[in-house]
């Protein structure tokens, strides 16, 4: 069997610290294997050191061989030649990886015309890609116009179009519903037919669908490693027992705490775009206290709803009443993509001092936090781009609950998590917004988590 990488003891240390223990596998053609882990763990560190990709702050020991040279040898340009052609890779961040200043259907049809070299069928190659994932009409769009969840899959389209063997998939399946969820699935399956698949993720039920072997880590060390029905229908370490039973399904229900006065009224309201309604005759109310649910498909119109009740974008008709009067600062969006939300080029400290200097809030209460959210105090040093998904994700969370608002809406707030983290990230939300009598709402494709954790769901 053709062997298309071949990773040997290979470690990844910063100056301070080992990030990544020594760490052994292969893929051959017609093979998969998933890192399953929590965020932070080192998973997505593995797969730059693979691509040539590593910050320069980062060392690593051991050796990878890929399509039978050493990738020490390579200089950085032939291994940026491999880009695409020979490996195909999805990464974590779709807002990362996507042009602001290009319509997506452009980005994918570039793949074709610049990669493939075949500009006489970009259109149709291009038309059947988009067909294939359920966006067919939205190729005139820029990703900013699009979900969370639609990005992800253009994301998709760009990484696979040139037809690399050995595809790796950082996070693939993050901030999908479970229908687009599979659709992702089945392209990895197809392309593991014809190539080799590593994925990188905390979806246990995506290590399960691929098969093959599963290695599961935890800050930077292997729990336990085998064939995927083994790990999972047999778990030996106590973390990889803790990942399968934090799915929602075996969550207790909470009971639900009492809820205040009014905060809003929703009455008829409709939203649409161009020839789409995205809902109609929408009603429903939230007091203050009380927890809301927002389910549906990617791109239904959740996050625009969200807009909607911050004011961001007004509706086709209908009506939003406030009860209370909600001042500058007392409505705040924690957004499904952090990147975003967060500037990418200064310190998380510098962000914090920014909050500190505008709305005076309790400088102690950040340790405290910080350390609730399991988010270390040396993380405040580096850049966004310089840290996890997941933990990019704990640290909007710290600033949004530093804030203390009168009304929080949590666009797919664990979506980036691993089921441990997620779940306790979760119940600290709950718990903190409780204390300060903020209203929450929740939107999220898991409708079994918000039929356990909300007052109420409404379903669009």
């Amino acid at each position: 069997m053709n062997t298309l990488l071949h990773v040997e003891q290979l470690a990844i240390n910063s100056q301070e610290q080992c990030l990544v223990d020594p760490v052994s596998f292969h893929l051959a053609s017609g093979e998969a294997v998933t890192i399953l882990g929590e965020t932070g763990s080192g998973k997505s560190l593995l797969a730059n050191a693979i691509i040539g990709t590593l910050p320069n702050e980062l060392t690593l020991q051991g050796n990878i061989t890929l399509f039978g040279k050493n990738q020490n040898s390579r200089s950085q340009a032939e291994r940026q030649a491999l880009w695409g052609k020979k490996i195909s890779i999805l990464p974590q961040e779709p807002w990362y990886a996507l042009s602001p200043l290009m319509n997506v259907g452009e980005q994918v049809r570039e793949v074709h015309t610049l990669v493939n070299h075949n500009a006489a069928q970009a259109n149709e190659k291009t038309q059947a890609a988009f067909n294939q994932v359920e966006l067919s009409q939205d190729q005139g769009k820029y990703p900013h116009q699009l979900s969370g969840g639609m990005a992800q899959r253009v994301a998709y389209l760009c990484a696979t179009q040139a037809g690399g063997e050995l595809l790796i998939a950082d996070e693939p399946t993050k901030g999908l519903d479970s229908s687009r969820r599979d659709q992702i699935i089945e392209q990895l399956l197809t392309h593991k037919q014809r190539g080799a698949v590593l994925t990188i993720t905390h979806d246990v039920e995506v290590a399960d669908r691929l098969g093959g072997e599963i290695i599961v880590m935890r800050k930077g060390v292997i729990q336990e490693r085998g064939p995927a029905e083994q790990v999972l229908k047999h778990p030996q370490s106590d973390y990889t027992k803790a990942l399968i039973a934090a799915d929602p399904h075996f969550w207790e229900k909470r009971s639900k705490p009492q809820i205040g006065e009014p905060l809003l009224t929703v009455h008829q309201l409709t939203k649409g775009f161009a020839k789409k309604t995205l809902f109609r005759d929408l009603n429903f109310t939230l007091a203050s206290g009380e927890v809301l649910g927002i389910s549906g498909d990617s791109g239904c119109g959740k996050s625009t709803l969200a807009d909607l009740l911050l004011g961001l974008q007004s509706p086709c008709s209908g009506s939003i009443t406030f009860h209370q009067k909600i001042k500058v600062a007392e409505a705040l969006k924690l957004y499904q993509d952090p990147p975003s939300a967060l500037a990418k080029h200064c310190t998380l400290q510098t962000l914090l001092n920014d909050l500190e200097q505008r709305h005076a809030i309790d400088k102690q209460a950040i340790p405290i936090l910080m350390a609730k959210l399991n988010l270390p105090p040396d993380l405040l040093l580096r850049q966004a781009t310089q840290i996890s998904g997941g933990e990019l994700q704990r640290f909007a969370i710290l600033r949004a609950l530093l804030m203390k608002p009168k009304l929080l809406i949590a666009d797919e707030p664990t979506s980036r998590l691993d089921p441990v983290t997620a779940a306790n990230t979760l119940e600290l939300m709950l718990d903190l917004t409780q204390q300060i009598g903020c209203a929450l709402v929740l939107i999220s494709h898991d409708k079994v988590a918000l039929e356990k954790r909300c007052h109420k769901v409404v379903q669009l």
